[in-house]
């Protein structure tokens, strides 16, 4: 059954970032109703996130008591979860302070579901004893802060303040909804990216690895009550909130980092394109030959040195490949002594930085496929599997 998200919207620059955030709910079948308070609606008209929610838009208090039977209490009552974004000082002190004045404040106050909070405001303003104050309040009461970023602010000011960005709080919704704690007290390594190898100080050797199918597993994990170690090479995908990041360059580097968790991690998640091969040798300075022969040796198989030692853990790798993928997918089980492969084929090229993926899962007995998902339920079907080996 769909999960009932209840967005307060109150008045700052950052409201436009509401509408995307609105859209990754719907996109991930989230019913989505939304209060706006009145300033709210100077930035974005309440039009615009009707015909993103395909709700009706609450901002008086006393017309949502012609459309809902005591308006404040019944949204109160049908939310599974409540996610004020952005968070002004304003909005943030009254439900410090339990004011109940308009049709968002009231209904802040009725709610007993999880409640996110994402703040929003010049950086004097979040700095502000004051504000400071109002927060931890809130996280005293088991209010859950989604905290700013630092950055360039609409006047102009540097510093923290910045709403962080839509997809960390559709993550850390998806956190604070979870059911499931399967994985609590489990530790959870995964490899994210794509390792670079140096030819020399300017060029290097990679691929197109994003980085959403490994930040999405390891958003599932942690959803799921594990300790989430990531192991980060080049990506360009946000960051989730919440996991261990170690950050890497090179295949090398990240064998290193794998092994340096191998003795107190439960699973390992191979979702990394680690680069094959590297120059057997770096130039010492910028090639600049018209033609340049390169030697290459090959790198350190990660997943098959896991698997070497790994015990009863649970090793999990994936295999990127353009024919014959569950041949190549089987031959990859055995010689990494995998619990199982995840495969993707990736021959029209519409896999690396794409939000969906089509995967064949292989392991000792079967092989099970799934088709077009976006990377979220991915993940989920990855942990499902890896849950049911423990």
């Amino acid at each position: 059954m769909s999960k009932n998200i209840l967005i307060g919207i109150s008045g700052g620059i950052a409201v436009y970032k509401v509408c995307t955030l609105v859209r990754l709910l719907k996109k991930h079948d989230y019913n989505v109703k939304i209060i706006m308070t009145e300033h709210a609606t100077k930035f974005v008209a309440p039009l615009t996130f009707e015909s993103l929610s395909g709700e009706d838009v609450v901002v008086d208090m006393f017309d949502a008591y012609n459309k809902l039977h005591i308006g404040h209490i019944t949204l109160a009552k049908q939310a599974d979860a409540v996610v004020i974004c952005p968070a002004t000082a304003n909005i943030i002190a009254k439900m410090a302070c339990g004011i109940a004045d308009d049709m968002l404040s009231t209904t802040v106050l009725a709610a007993t579901c999880p409640m996110l909070v994402c703040p929003a405001m010049n950086t004097n303003m979040y700095n502000n004893v004051a504000t400071q104050q109002n927060i931890d309040t809130l996280k005293k009461r088991g209010v859950h802060i989604v905290e700013s970023n630092s950055g360039e602010l609409a006047c102009g000011d540097v510093g923290k303040g910045r709403m962080t960005e839509p997809q960390q709080i559709f993550d850390a919704i998806q956190i604070l909804l979870a059911t499931k704690q399967d994985l609590s007290g489990k530790k959870v390594v995964v490899t994210v990216g794509a390792t670079a190898e140096k030819l020399d100080d300017v060029r290097v050797i990679t691929n197109n690895s994003s980085g959403k199918m490994g930040f999405a597993i390891c958003s599932e994990a942690l959803a799921r009550g594990a300790s989430v170690t990531a192991i980060v090479a080049r990506h360009t995908a946000q960051i989730p909130e919440g996991i261990n990041v170690v950050n890497v360059d090179s295949t090398q580097e990240m064998y290193d980092a794998v092994m340096h968790q191998k003795d107190n991690t439960d699973i390992f998640v191979m979702a990394a394109a680690p680069a094959d091969y590297r120059p057997k040798q770096k130039a010492a300075s910028k090639l600049k030959a018209d033609s340049v022969t390169l030697e290459l040796v090959k790198n350190i198989d990660i997943a098959a040195q896991v698997g070497k030692t790994k015990g009863d853990k649970i090793l999990v790798t994936f295999a990127a490949e353009t024919d014959n993928g569950v041949d190549n997918a089987r031959k990859k089980l055995k010689s990494k002594n995998a619990d199982f492969v995840v495969l993707n084929n990736v021959k029209d090229g519409k896999v690396f930085g794409s939000d969906y993926n089509s995967i064949t899962i292989v392991d000792k007995k079967d092989t099970q496929e799934y088709q077009q998902l976006p990377k979220t339920q991915v993940a989920k079907i990855i942990i499902d599997k890896a849950v049911s080996l423990l």
